[in-house]
């Protein structure tokens, strides 16, 4: 990994006292949805940011949220502790997604997609599991944030997106430039940040499956199967949809509850892009 990488990351900002607070609470097995809405109501961003992805075709909410007890009532502690957590990050890395030919706005939703896709498959499969990679599947592209940065610093921008648009392998792209993947500065960054250590080992071998201990290996592989069909390059193509379901018929998964939960994602994205009356 280049040492202009780590440096970022050994200087990263701390976490804000509300996601600290958050963490708190969620760690908690006695703490109750007020306790969580309590701690949100501090924090005016982070009640706007729910409110944002409330609003989003994605979680299909049919009642207008209007304040934050409400939001976590609707989303449950486990996905409002992602998105405060997701939205913060973001914030605090100061994005600049260029390099990858996106917007930060495109950069978030595709997050949100990752999430919404790795819950509605796996929740077909394990719920308590599905809990665990919605958060792990919101975040697992951060580390693109700092590749970017450095991307932009070496004056490589035009090279490496030209390179990214037509890649069906992003992390190794990524590799040729930074010596690194996506996955690894993740799990490096939330480690700097003292988050759970099952969450960085799934997320840390999310572009290598294949080298995660027997416990995670399970996790890291959904979570490389929702990438490859949600690349940040070419979210929800036709081949990358087929890539990422063969993928999941490979290593044993049933590939037809994936295809169900990819079939009702693409339903609720072109309802999203109806005209309104």
């Amino acid at each position: 990994m280049k040492n202009s990488i780590v440096n970022s990351i050994k200087f990263l900002p701390p976490l804000s006292k509300t996601i600290l607070e958050i963490n708190k609470v969620y760690a908690k097995e006695s703490a109750s949805i007020a306790d969580m809405a309590k701690i949100i109501e501090e924090d005016p961003m982070i009640i706007a940011n729910l409110l944002k992805a409330a609003s989003s075709p994605l979680y299909g909410f049919s009642n207008k949220i209007k304040n934050a007890k409400q939001a976590v009532s609707l989303f449950g502690m486990t996905m409002t502790r992602s998105i405060a957590i997701g939205n913060s990050v973001q914030k605090l890395l100061n994005v600049d997604m260029q390099p990858y030919g996106i917007t930060p706005d495109k950069f978030a939703e595709i997050s949100s997609m990752q999430a919404t896709l790795i819950y509605e498959w796996y929740k077909q499969i394990d719920k308590k599991k599905a809990d665990t990679l919605y958060f792990a599947a919101l975040l697992q592209e951060t580390g693109k944030i700092l590749i970017a940065s450095d991307i932009i610093q070496e004056d490589e921008a035009i090279s490496f997106q030209s390179e990214i648009e037509g890649s069906n392998n992003i992390a190794q792209v990524e590799r040729s430039y930074v010596d690194v993947s996506t996955s690894e500065v993740t799990a490096l960054v939330f480690k700097h940040w003292n988050f759970d250590e099952e969450m960085i080992e799934m997320i840390k071998y999310a572009d290598n499956p294949n080298g995660a201990s027997e416990d995670i290996k399970e996790y890291s592989l959904a979570l490389n199967i929702v990438k490859t069909i949600i690349p940040i390059n070419k979210p929800l193509s036709e081949q990358a949809i087929n890539f990422g379901l063969k993928r999941a018929d490979d290593v044993g998964y049933n590939h037809e509850i994936l295809e169900d939960a990819v079939d009702e994602l693409l339903d609720i994205i072109a309802k999203q892009k109806e005209p309104q009356d």
